[in-house]
Parts: C-alpha cells; sequence; structure tokens
C-alpha cells in the first residue's frame, strides 16, 4: 500500500470538506485569472495555434498534480518551454500548420518520456548536468531574443524581427494598444498578486477593441474553437526528423525541470518537508506526455503563477483540480471572449512575464564567484544569441563546458604537502610557510577519491616528489579525505607500496575511511609489514611522526 502511495501521491491529499473547498476555490480563481491570458500567449510565442495554451494547461495541469509530489506547482505553457518550441521547429515546418502541431506534439511525448524514465528511475541527479551559470547564460539570452519576437506584435506587424527591420511598419493603434498594455503590466507589479491585473487589462483592453472596431483592421486573437481537446495522436514522421528533435527534447525536459526544481524547493521549504525530486519528475513527464496526447505543445511549471498559487493561501492539490474545472468553463463557455483581444496586448503579456528573466547583473555576480563559471555563463549566453533560432545549443554548450570544468578537476586533485599550523590544524606547507612535520618526511594530503581519473595525479606527485631526494624516508598520507577507491586506485596503492619499498622508504597512512579501508584489505593493500604504519586518527599520527621528528624510533 504505501508502494501505491509513492507513485499515486493524490492519495495522501486530505479529505475534501465545504470549508477546504471554498478555500482552494478561491486560490483557484486568483491563479486561473492569470493561468488563461498567459497560456493563450506562450501558445503564440511556440508558434501553435493560440487554443492550443488552453489545452497545454487543462488536462496536462490535472494530470501533473495527480502524480507528482509538490502539489501546488503551476504547470502549463511557460515562456522558456515556448521558445524553446518555437526554435526548434522553424525550418521543419510552418507555424501553426498541421505538420508544425505534429511535431510540437512530438517534442512534448519525446521530453515527457525523458523526464518520466528519469523520475521513475530515481535518477533525478541528472538536473546536475545543468549548472546555475548554465542556466543563467540561457535565461538572459532567451529573454532577449522573447522580447525581440514579441516587437513586431507589439507594433501591429506581421513576421519575424528580421524582416520587421527590412520593412518597418508601425501600426498605431496596435502600437497604443501594446505600450499601454505593457506600462500598465509593468507599473503593476507592486499591486497585491490577488488582484488580476492581466485578467483586469485583457477585458478593458478587449472592450475598447469592440468600442473602436479595431477588430475590422487589427490583429486581433479571433475566434477559438469552444470545447475540449480530442485525443491527438501525430503520425510519425521520418527517422531524419524525428532524430533532430531529440537534442531539443532533452533541452526543454533540462530547463522545465530546473523550473520545476525551483518553484518545487519553495513548496518545500513552505512546508518543512522533503522535496521529492524523482516523484516531481514522474508528475512532470506524465504532464507533458498528456499535453502531447491533447494536440498541444511541451509543457513546464511556471515559477510566477506556482509562487502565486502558494501565497494565494492553496493547501493542497485540490486547487489545481478547482482551477482545472474554471478551464473546463472557458474552454466550454468563454472563448469567444477572448476573439477581439488584441495581438498587440498579448505580446505586452509575455514582454511583462518575461523582463524579470532578464538580469545582468547576474552573470556580472558570477565574475565574483569564480571566473570559470562566469566564463560559461558568458559563452552560453553568446551560443544562445548567436545559434538563434537553434536557442537549445547555448544549454548543450554550456553542459558540455561544465562537464570539462568537471572532469579537469577530477583528472587533476587538490594534493599538497602539509605542515602542522599555530591553530594546530593541518594546512598547506608552501602557503603557509610552514616547517615539516618531521626532517626526512614527506607529508601529503589528497581532497579527492583515489580512482581512475585521480590515481595517475596522485602517484605523479608522490614519485616526483622523492625523484632527487634521497633523504626522504618516510612518506604519510593522510587518508581522511579520500572517501572513496576503486580497482584502479587499489592498483596505484600496491605500486605505491612496492616502490617506496624498494627504497627503504616507510609509509604512514593515517585516517583511512572505513569503506575504503576495507576495499584495501580485501585487495591484500594493507597487509602488515615493517615498512608500512597505519594509524587510527590524525592526531595518533602527529604523535608517532613528532617521535620520528626526535628520533625516537616507534614500535
Amino acid at each position: 500500500m504505501q508502494a501505491l502511495i509513492q507513485r499515486l501521491p493524490f492519495l495522501r491529499w486530505p479529505r475534501l470538506t465545504p470549508e477546504l473547498l471554498r478555500n482552494e476555490l478561491m486560490a483557484s480563481l486568483t491563479v486561473a485569472v492569470v493561468m488563461v491570458p498567459q497560456s493563450v500567449a506562450y501558445a503564440g510565442l511556440a508558434g501553435m495555434p493560440l487554443v492550443t495554451g488552453l489545452y497545454a494547461t487543462f488536462l496536462p495541469a490535472l494530470a501533473a498534480v495527480l502524480f507528482g509530489s509538490s502539489t501546488r506547482l503551476s504547470v502549463g505553457p511557460s515562456a522558456l518551454s515556448s521558445v524553446l518550441v518555437g526554435a526548434s521547429l522553424l525550418g521543419l515546418a510552418q507555424p501553426q500548420t498541421p505538420q508544425w502541431v505534429a511535431l510540437a506534439v512530438w517534442l512534448a511525448l519525446l521530453s515527457g518520456g525523458m523526464q518520466l524514465a528519469v523520475g521513475l528511475s530515481h535518477a533525478a541527479w541528472v538536473l546536475n548536468l545543468v549548472s546555475s551559470p548554465v542556466l543563467a547564460g540561457f535565461s538572459q539570452a532567451a529573454a532577449l531574443l522573447i522580447i525581440a519576437s514579441q516587437l513586431p506584435s507589439l507594433v501591429g506587424a506581421q513576421g519575424s524581427v528580421l524582416q520587421w527591420l527590412q520593412h518597418p511598419h508601425v501600426d498605431l493603434a496596435s502600437l497604443a494598444f501594446g505600450v499601454v498594455s505593457l506600462a500598465i503590466l509593468m507599473a503593476g507589479r507592486k499591486l497585491p498578486k490577488s488582484i488580476p491585473l492581466v485578467l483586469l487589462v485583457v477585458a478593458v483592453a478587449g472592450g475598447v477593441s469592440v468600442l473602436t472596431s479595431y477588430p475590422a483592421h487589427g490583429q486581433v486573437v479571433g475566434s477559438l474553437p469552444a470545447g475540449l481537446p480530442m485525443p491527438y495522436w501525430p503520425g510519425v514522421p521520418g527517422w531524419e526528423t524525428l532524430s533532430s528533435l531529440i537534442a531539443p527534447a532533452l533541452v526543454i525536459a533540462l530547463v522545465s525541470s530546473l523550473e520545476m526544481a525551483a518553484s518545487a524547493r519553495i513548496e518545500s521549504q513552505h512546508d518543512g518537508k522533503r522535496w521529492d525530486a524523482d516523484q516531481d519528475l514522474v508528475g512532470q513527464g506524465v504532464g507533458k506526455i498528456v499535453s502531447g496526447l491533447s494536440g498541444a505543445f511541451p509543457t513546464s511549471t511556471s515559477f510566477s503563477r506556482s509562487a502565486l498559487t502558494l501565497y494565494s493561501g492553496a493547501k493542497t492539490g485540490w486547487a489545481t483540480v478547482a482551477a482545472t474545472a474554471v478551464l473546463l468553463v472557458v474552454l466550454l463557455f468563454l472563448t469567444p471572449l477572448l476573439a477581439p483581444v488584441p495581438r498587440a496586448v498579448l505580446a505586452a503579456i509575455v514582454i511583462a512575464a518575461v523582463i524579470n528573466l532578464f538580469r545582468p547583473h547576474t552573470l556580472l555576480a558570477l565574475w565574483g564567484i569564480g571566473k570559470v563559471e562566469a566564463v560559461t555563463a558568458g559563452v552560453t549566453f553568446a551560443v544562445t544569441i548567436l545559434s538563434a533560432p537553434r536557442i537549445y545549443w547555448g544549454v548543450l554548450t554550456g553542459v558540455v563546458m561544465g562537464l570539462a570544468h568537471f572532469l579537469y578537476h577530477r583528472l587533476h586533485p587538490r594534493i599538497i604537502e602539509v605542515g602542522l599550523h599555530p591553530d594546530g590544524s593541518l594546512r598547506d606547507r608552501q602557503v603557509w610557510q610552514l616547517p615539516p612535520l618531521a626532517p626526512g618526511l614527506y607529508a601529503l594530503r589528497m581532497d579527492s577519491g583515489l580512482d581512475f581519473a585521480s590515481a595517475g595525479e596522485f602517484e605523479r606527485n608522490i614519485v616526483e616528489h622523492l625523484a632527487g631526494r634521497p633523504e626522504v624516508k618516510h612518506v604519510c598520507l593522510f587518508a581522511h579525505p579520500i572517501n572513496r577507491i576503486d580497482a584502479t586506485g587499489v592498483e596505484v596503492f600496491l605500486s605505491l607500496r612496492r616502490t617506496l619499498a624498494a627504497r627503504g622508504i616507510t609509509l604512514h597512512v593515517s585516517g583511512v575511511k572505513l569503506p575504503v579501508e576495507k576495499v584495501l584489505e580485501r585487495a591484500g593493500a594493507l597487509e602488515p609489514g615493517p615498512l608500512l604504519r597505519l594509524y587510527r586518527t590524525d592526531t595518533e599520527a602527529l604523535q608517532s611522526l613528532d617521535e620520528l621528528g626526535r628520533g625516537v624510533e616507534t614500535d
């Protein structure tokens, strides 16, 4: 039963009471009034028919909350996932065509399948492949590209921003709708979250549009089909087309997982509970798959809407169920109300939502933390901009750089010669200008595991130190930082014992951790001998080395 509850977290939800229902319904209304216009706007950003934004919010949100452990995540279209969809499919089909929709559905199925597989296999650690500098560089670049992509719609033009720059055109009525809407949304960011500012802007703009007969000559949302999404299964494209979707699907899965993690951590901290990343990945994966089968595009977690859900007083997943009921009403009866809304207003909604992502100071702050991290963020930013519309290459480049940096450190572990600091700690002899622990002694510490990546550097360090130093008769390894050892490490340790024994050098080993000690014992690497001395603690080793320095022979 416990295993079933683990896989179906909604079984842990509290029983619905009239009081809880009222609370969750009020919270869901607060979120839904933001969710509806945003979803429609993000569908345009993804190059999809606008109604699919509502499809991507309806059943996917319900599926994600049923299978996820974090019950107040707002699942649906997000700015980053939508722009990734639109950028990934350019050149493969024309936006809003059946072929484009089919490919977007495949992106949802592929990325959702990846997240589902990771969650079911308890491999949420793969999220660490995208570091904070990579996400910072990508999100800054993506924010600029999103804003640029919305400029034509904001001024009433058609086509891409490059086409608009080549043939500038401004419709003053559209510009007025867009600029005024954007100004109100930006100025209203300090207002209480309970005020449905986005809905009010859409409602007023729609009303003004009707009164001024703007739909007769301007670009508006237009009629959206009423009714529920029908089950959708895309035709199987050729292998060449399908294979070209794998890389962007992987990036969508990674980026949306990190968006989910940012919101889920806040919820877990708010509730004082442990975050189950694997189960949330399952929920996100199921949500994407349901979105695809609804004829929509990959979903993600909206950080702003999730925060709104949490701080509007939602307590359980019943709030999402209630929000789904609100969307059901919208799909069945209220889509005609969106028809006269100017597209410039949708562009303003997108720009207002993503402008918070553009924070150049975060890249500057990285320089003070670490030069490599700052360069990684800068390169990710540059590649994202330069590779547009294939912006997923920015994330992949950043991931490769991060892995290369990690591998470099694993292959070049920190190995220092230690001395006794006046405060009683063992520190770098060269940095602190400390005397040796004893004459004729080389005392070292390696801050890494002894494995295939570090073993060669470990052996080289000792051999090079002993070369030309015949006076060294003792080598002491302070092994406490070594928390793992593999077959290569054992082989190098045995080789080191033979090398030192051939030169009559005694090997002292202090503070070997139990897992490492067991491996070495099974390999026969710790067999007693006159030239091997083991110490359980560094204090015991220092006492013996002090006696060695005073010329007292230890047993």
